[in-house]
């Protein structure tokens, strides 16, 4: 792929900077701090995003590029792929995603994946080069290259990472120690006492042994449940055998209440008739009391009485008026005194008058006697009709109740009998003969359900103490649970820790092996291209690189020497370091990816200068090549050895 065009409306310093590139080698020149890093910065950002994380830095790129003055924070970029398709991607760097635009200025930005932290993939997609290979291969920035003296044996590791490893911050050695000292840390060993796996196992150990201490009580549990279970079953069976005596029980009380009913209507019978009795004898008492008054010839004697009275009253009143009338007689024939004859005279009428009156008198009180003889007569004979009439009303009652007695009997009888059949029947192989015989006894029935209902309560007893014992045993057997769960979660974690210690041995083996892979396969390839990149950069000064575990990167000096490759000088490292990162360009992509050199060759001196651009514009004919450089030298040894070159002046 090459890139056709930048444009940059605001970035970092650089404004309204439009950038024209051809295929070949591109010189970008711009004096110190022109901004030709920046110009690096928004290619990079421009591909693959730019970063709100400061990554270990003072700022963020976010932060460092984003314009003071509130401008547009944005650009464009035109490229082509190897088959001739044509991009154009449009960075609004304030938004996460940007919009890519094909030839014909479509928006196909949903073409590609879009993921949640890195956003649009699409230079992902097309070239198989992540920002991160990007930045190790296809960038090399000044300080990638050139190193002050005293960090000479830094590059020379670098080389020999990649060489030993293909990729230039990765060393086997430090890889395995930091393996080594990971599965020492996050695991242990045999011989670490403090360390995670350690520990684990002492934890382990000791719960076993608790869990083993409390096992017992988990039998004891067992046990208890068991007896429980029994007890419960046993209390089952006595509350059934409690019902069924309750039901012959109300069978019997009813049988008992029925009986009872009858008894007490014969006892109001019985009742009933000693007050008949009663009530005649009260009748006779009266009649014997009253006989004179209640006899038939009680009439006539009281005529006779009054008769008598009468006849004595009226010999009494023809005595005196006799008397009176003689007395006058005699007073007119011997005193013949006139006064004294009318004083006389007048005792007649007055005689007249008193018998009269006494007559009277005689007829009131014999009429008084014979209104109270009547009364009284009248109120014993009341009294009789009423005493009479209570025979009646008790005599009817009797004859009710008996009605009741024989509705009573009968209904009885048989509501009875067939309540005991039903029961018999429905029973009959559930409980014992003897309690059904108890049907007709319930003051054995009574008893045989006290003796349930307390064998019952002793049962109940023994349950509430077997519960009792069981949740003194809970907490432990909580304990027991909590250890077990803990085990589980501790054999959990080992079994993490052993998997993870077979990951560390794993990883090992596999870097072990894929180290050894490299050596023999991937190594001397590198090595063989490295020999002829610096064969071709040094004139022949050095032809033959190679790597051993021992000594690293060594280097055949032209007596057949060999010597590690921090003796040599810096220079000489710096032009290995980047021939070895530039023999690396073919293998990253299917794409002729664009090598970019930021201020890459600044302590070259002219000879290797020109060496190097001239083996680039041989080997890298394919590869667009961008040179950011503050002078010209460049641009003076390209036109001395006619090689075309495009140039931009950032300025």
């Amino acid at each position: 792929m090459k890139i056709n065009k930048i444009k940059i409306n605001s970035y970092g310093k650089l404004k309204e900077k439009q950038i024209d590139l051809k295929d070949g080698i591109n010189i970008i020149y711009g004096k110190n701090e022109a901004g030709k890093s920046t110009l690096l910065r928004f290619i990079i950002n421009s591909f693959y995003g730019i970063s709100k994380n400061k990554k270990g830095k003072e700022y963020s790129d976010y932060e460092k590029y984003l314009p003071w003055d509130g401008e547009e924070f944005s650009g464009n970029i035109e490229y082509e792929l190897n088959d001739k398709t044509k991009y154009e991607i449009h960075r609004d760097f304030k938004k996460k995603n940007p919009n890519i635009y094909n030839e014909r200025k479509e928006d196909v930005s949903k073409e590609f994946n879009i993921d949640k932290t890195k956003g649009n993939e699409f230079f992902y997609e097309q070239t198989k080069v992540d920002e991160d290979l990007f930045l190790s291969t296809i960038v090399v920035g000044q300080q990638e290259v050139k190193l002050e003296s005293k960090q000479q044996s830094m590059l020379v590791q670098k080389i020999a990472n990649l060489v030993g490893t293909g990729e230039d911050n990765v060393s086997f050695k430090r890889a395995i120690d930091r393996i080594n000292k990971r599965q020492l840390d996050e695991v242990g060993t045999a011989k670490s006492r403090e360390k995670p796996i350690n520990v684990l196992s002492r934890k382990i150990e000791k719960l076993e042994n608790e869990k083993n201490e409390l096992t017992k009580y988990e039998n004891f549990k067992y046990d208890i449940e068991e007896n429980k279970n029994n007890l419960k079953e046993e209390i089952l069976k006595l509350e059934n055998e409690n019902n069924i005596l309750k039901e012959i029980k109300g069978i019997a009380e009813k049988e008992k209440l029925e009986q009872e009913k009858i008894k007490l209507q014969e006892n109001i019978k019985k009742e009933n008739n000693e007050k008949i009795n009663k009530i005649k004898e009260k009748i006779n008492e009266i009649k014997a009391n009253n006989k004179d008054i209640l006899e038939d010839n009680n009439k006539t004697v009281g005529n006779k009485k009054l008769n008598k009275e009468k006849k004595k009253l009226n010999k009494q009143i023809i005595l005196l008026f006799v008397l009176t009338i003689l007395i006058n007689i005699i007073q007119f024939v011997f005193i013949k005194n006139r006064i004294f004859n009318y004083i006389f005279l007048i005792t007649i009428p007055i005689v007249l008058i008193f018998s009269i009156y006494k007559i009277n008198k005689f007829k009131n009180k014999t009429q008084k006697e014979e209104n109270d003889r009547q009364k009284l007569l009248d109120k014993i004979n009341l009294e009789i009709n009423n005493l009479n009439q209570e025979i009646k009303v008790l005599g009817d009652n009797n004859s009710d109740i008996q009605s009741k007695l024989d509705n009573l009997k009968n209904n009885f009888n048989l509501k009875i009998n067939l309540e005991k059949e039903k029961l018999k029947n429905k029973y009959m192989g559930k409980i014992g003969s003897s309690m059904l015989v108890n049907l007709n006894n319930l003051e054995n029935i009574n008893a045989e359900v006290d003796s349930k209902q307390s064998k019952i309560n002793e049962k109940n007893i023994e349950l509430h103490k077997l519960e009792l014992d069981q949740n003194n045993i809970e907490p432990m057997l909580d304990d027991l649970s909590k250890i077990e769960e803990e085990l589980v979660n501790d054999k959990e974690k080992m079994s993490t820790l052993n998997k993870m210690n077979i990951s560390f041995e794993l990883a090992k083996e596999v870097l072990t092996n894929a180290y050894q892979d490299m050596k023999n396969t991937v190594t001397p390839k590198f090595t063989e291209e490295l020999s002829k990149n610096v064969s071709n950069i040094t004139n022949g000064k050095y032809n033959n690189i190679r790597f051993n575990d021992e000594d690293g990167l060594i280097v055949e000096l032209k007596n057949g020497e060999y010597v590690p490759a921090d003796r040599l000088s810096v220079g000489t490292i710096d032009q290995l370091y980047l021939s070895l990162r530039l023999s690396m360009i073919e293998d990253l992509s299917k794409e002729s990816m664009p090598i970019i050199l930021d201020e890459a060759f600044a302590y070259f001196d002219e000879e290797r200068l020109e060496n190097i651009l001239k083996y680039m514009k041989d080997k890298f004919i394919n590869h667009q090549i961008i040179l950011l450089t503050c002078t010209n030298r460049e641009k003076d040894i390209l036109e001395k050895n006619n090689i075309e070159y495009n140039y931009y002046n950032l300025i």
